[in-house]
């Protein structure tokens, strides 16, 4: 019994830390954007431009529901959601690709 109580000890101890990572990964950024404000409102612009690109994914996606989905809860909401969600995700590898080849560029017609 008294391996099991160590065990229990160490996995509440260990979810203790998680949640203290957790607040600390949230509350620290947060704390040092307060002492300097232009940078919340790079943040904010950025958090914008994500909202108006899943915007655009939802707006585009379709709202088909394949009866093997039923089975799992998806319904015309949930399949949208979702597929403005991958779009999403194929927009912002399309930017970061894109940023990748422009900076690549950059660097060879600068230091050619």
């Amino acid at each position: 019994m008294l391996f099991l109580d160590m065990i229990d000890i160490a996995l509440f101890s260990a979810y203790g830390l998680v949640i203290v990572g957790a607040l600390l990964a949230v509350g620290f950024p947060i704390y040092l954007s307060s002492k300097n404000p232009a940078s919340l409102k790079e943040s904010a612009m950025a958090f914008a431009g994500l909202l108006i690109m899943f915007l655009v994914g939802y707006l585009i996606s379709g709202n088909e529901v394949l009866p093997t989905y039923i089975e799992f809860g998806v319904d015309a909401g949930l399949s949208k959601f979702i597929g403005g969600m991958i779009i999403l995700v194929y927009l912002l590898a399309g930017v970061a690709i894109g940023g990748i080849i422009y900076s690549e560029f950059s660097k060879t017609f600068k230091n050619g």
